[in-house]
């Protein structure tokens, strides 16, 4: 069976998520000896080389000239660059994951000249409980699928879809997703604020019940509608906050809002291609 404890992984960009996927890829027993890390930063070299022990180094072709995994984490807008640069330290055809958003894997493959991984994971990778979607085009290999699934895996669940096209949607559902849940905390806090509480206390409610709610709908095998009309009360104080939800046609917001998110992706993929 594939497993990513045999291979050498080279994080081309060493940011927030590149820190996040080495994180949980060494807690479940990859040797930070067969990670290396490419950063034009020394700061960001530094912080890796001391807390995790990873190899650093500022050159993109030496950091990838062993690896059988590229992970492309640098910005959008940089990646097109990056990518033609890296090209000829390739050929010896390592898979290719990308972490980068709004870049089809079509372009990166022509970029590249080999074909891609293209995931779109989300904010809470950083706290080893994200939520990432998967693509990738008919030329990976079932190993590499399984190798990269493994990889994105470390830092959360992970999902395949079967149209790239289906990457906007993921990208308006988890990936923009935890700014909506943390609008809801804050609209909450607020709330019991005006409500009389103390801005301590009603912070602490509202995040702590965001949680518990979270971990119910992950563990529980009722779907979160279920969940709902079991903690729905006819005639109770639940009920009446769902009724002004529904006056105020809180599921077309929502419907509203994942659509505009998923149409900016989109605009941006073809932005990122020219």
């Amino acid at each position: 069976m594939t497993t990513f404890l045999n291979n050498t992984l080279a994080f081309i960009g060493g940011g927030n998520m590149a820190r996040s996927l080495i994180g949980g890829l060494i807690a479940q027993g990859l040797p930070p000896k067969q990670i290396f890390v490419s950063d034009p930063v020394a700061s960001q070299r530094e912080l890796l080389s001391h807390q995790v022990q990873v190899n650093v180094t500022d050159n993109n072709h030496d950091a990838v000239r062993s690896a059988h995994v590229v992970v492309l984490a640098v910005k959008p807008q940089e990646l097109h660059r990056v990518a033609e640069n890296l090209k000829p330290a390739l050929q010896h055809k390592p898979l290719i994951i990308s972490v980068a958003a709004g870049i089809r894997a079509s372009d990166l493959e022509q970029w590249l000249g080999i074909p891609v991984v293209r995931t779109m994971p989300n904010r809470p990778a950083l706290n080893g409980c994200g939520m990432t979607g998967m693509y990738a085009p008919s030329s990976v290999t079932r190993d590499q699928r399984e190798l990269a699934l493994q990889i994105m895996s470390a830092v959360g669940k992970a999902v395949w879809v079967n149209q790239e096209s289906l990457i906007d949607a993921v990208t308006a559902v988890s990936g923009s997703g935890p700014a909506y849940f943390f609008l809801l905390m804050e609209l909450l806090e607020a709330a019991g604020i005006e409500r009389g509480l103390p801005p301590a206390t009603a912070r602490t409610l509202a995040i702590e019940t965001a949680y518990g709610s979270g971990l119910m709908a992950r563990e529980m095998s009722e779907s979160p509608g279920t969940l709902r009309e079991q903690v729905t009360s006819k005639g109770g104080t639940t009920e009446a906050a769902l009724k002004v939800f529904a006056t105020r046609d809180l599921k077309q917001i929502v419907s509203d809002a994942v659509k505009a998110a998923a149409d900016r992706s989109a605009e941006m993929a073809e932005m990122m291609a020219k």
